[in-house]
């Protein structure tokens, strides 16, 4: 961590006690821990949906579920979170995870690919959509979620700066990173949406729908 990001850190609210718990356990138990959204970016997620106020919310890539958390904690209490997992290995983990918080009850698990489970949802069903499932899938994802989110509906999705790799030119074989290239130039001549990128951890970039 930076010395920028260590004063942020230090002046925004403080990281739930549950949160912080998962985020440990994440680094200590599984080899890609770092993938937990962690503080700033958790503290944001809860912010940006209470600014939303979003009746329903899909999230692509559940992981540990903390960015789960984050999202119910800034739902209302009539709106609810469904998040889809491809690894069916996370899933005793996740379910865990959630049932030792109070804002479980706003969260449905799906465990499967999400490539094919957003197919069986109806257009225009979500008010925002946290996108941050596999990156090679990113633009092919995209457009399928594009028509589930309502007019002024948002999506955000996540890691797309990837460690910097943007900035250079990805090896033949590096598709995660050609996936994240190919999103960001397909999203900035996207004229159906308005788009802006945050340099906040590995770049969040937040889209609306017009």
């Amino acid at each position: 961590m930076d010395s920028i990001e260590e004063y942020i850190i230090e002046h925004i609210d403080e990281e739930p006690g549950l949160l912080k718990q998962i985020y440990r356990e994440a680094h200590l138990k599984l080899l890609h821990g770092g993938m937990s959204s962690g503080h700033l970016q958790g503290r944001l997620l809860k912010m940006l949906v209470q600014m939303i106020r979003p009746s329903r919310v899909l999230e692509i890539g559940t992981y540990t579920g903390y960015s789960a958390l984050c999202i119910a904690e800034g739902l209302e209490d009539n709106a609810s979170l469904e998040t889809i997992e491809i690894d069916d290995e996370m899933e005793d983990i996740i379910r865990d995870n959630f049932s030792r918080s109070s804002f479980s009850d706003r969260i449905k698990l799906i465990i499967g690919d999400a490539n094919e489970v957003v197919l069986n949802y109806d257009d225009s069903t979500f008010d925002l959509v946290f996108m941050d499932g596999n990156k090679r899938d990113y633009m092919q994802l995209y457009e399928k979620i594009l028509p589930k989110i309502k007019h002024g509906g948002f999506i955000i999705a996540d890691n797309t700066l990837w460690h910097g790799k943007v900035l250079e030119e990805p090896k033949s074989n590096d598709w995660q990173t050609k996936g994240v290239l190919e999103f960001n130039d397909h999203l900035k001549g996207d004229n159906r949406v308005e788009k802006v990128i945050l340099a906040v951890r590995d770049g969040l970039t937040l889209i609306r729908k017009k």
